[in-house]
C-alpha cells in the first residue's frame, strides 16, 4: 500500500514526532541532546521553519513548528535526520538505521487545539514519571514558553504571544495551561492525528484542509459496511 502523502501548508502549524527504530533510545548523554538541539536550530534556520515547542525524550522527539513553504518541514529533518544519524553512529561505534522509518507529522488548528498541544508536547516528562514538574525537566520549551527562559531555537507562536502584553504575563497564563493533564478523548485524538497523518481540529478544520489539499483528513473505518448482508 502506498504510503500517505504528508501535507504541509505555509503558515499552518505542525505536530511533528520522530522515534527511535524499535523504540531504541536516540539520546544517551546529555551531550547528544545538545547536539541534536543545536542541528535542528540551524536547519530550522536554513529552511525557514519557525519553532514553538519541544520535548526531547531518551527515544523520541516531540516538536511543535510552522513552516514557510510546502517543503521546508520535510527538507529540515531529513537533513536533521541525516546529520544527527551519522553523529550517533560515530560517537558509539555502531552502524545502521536509527530512526522508526520517516517523521510522523499532522496540521493543528489553531486556537484552542494548539493550546493544547503545548501541554501534551511539554507534559510529556510528567506522563513518564521522569519529573513531577515540567519545570523540572531541562529538555523542553516549557523551560522558555513557562519559565520565561531564552533560546535560540525558538519562535513565539503568535497565540503565545497574545497571552499577555509582558514575558511576565504570558508565562503566567501559559503555567495555568498545565493545572490539568490532557487526557480522555483529546489525548486519543492528538495521538492518532500524528500516527496516521490526519489535521487535529474540529470538523469545519478537517473540510478545510481537505478542500486545500484534496487529501482525505478523517480516518476510514476497517471492516464492512453496515447493512452488507444480503437480507
Amino acid at each position: 500500500m502506498p504510503r500517505r502523502p504528508r501535507v504541509s501548508i505555509p503558515g499552518y502549524a505542525e505536530h511533528i514526532i520522530q522515534r527511535g527504530n524499535n523504540r531504541q533510545p536516540i539520546f544517551v548523554s546529555d551531550e547528544d541532546i545538545k547536539a541534536y538541539a543545536f542541528w535542528l536550530g540551524e536547519y530550522a534556520k536554513k529552511f525557514e521553519v519557525s519553532i514553538h515547542a519541544w520535548v526531547f525524550m531518551t527515544n523520541h522527539v516531540h516538536l511543535l513548528c510552522t513552516p514557510s513553504n510546502t517543503t521546508c518541514v520535510s527538507k529540515m529533518m531529513q537533513s536533521l535526520g541525516r546529520q544527527y544519524v551519522r553523529y550517533f553512529n560515530y560517537t558509539y561505534q555502531r552502524t545502521g538505521t536509527l530512526w522508526e522509518g520517516r517523521f510522523k507529522s499532522c496540521l493543528v488548528q489553531d486556537q484552542s487545539y494548539l493550546f493544547h498541544l503545548y501541554p501534551y508536547i511539554e507534559l510529556n516528562p510528567v506522563r513518564a514519571d521522569m519529573v513531577k514538574d515540567p519545570a523540572d525537566y531541562s529538555w523542553s520549551s516549557y523551560q522558555c514558553n513557562g519559565l520565561g527562559a531564552s533560546s535560540d531555537l525558538l519562535t513565539p507562536h503568535q497565540l503565545y504571544q497574545s497571552l499577555g502584553r509582558t514575558k511576565e504575563e504570558r508565562c503566567n497564563v501559559y503555567r495555568d495551561m498545565f493545572q490539568y493533564q490532557v487526557d480522555g478523548k483529546l489525548l486519543e485524538d492528538i495521538r492518532l492525528t500524528a500516527n496516521k497523518g490526519l489535521a487535529l481540529g474540529n470538523d469545519k478544520f478537517k473540510e478545510q484542509i481537505e478542500l486545500l489539499t484534496g487529501q482525505r483528513q478523517t480516518e476510514v473505518k476497517r471492516g464492512r459496511k453496515e447493512g452488507w448482508r444480503r437480507k
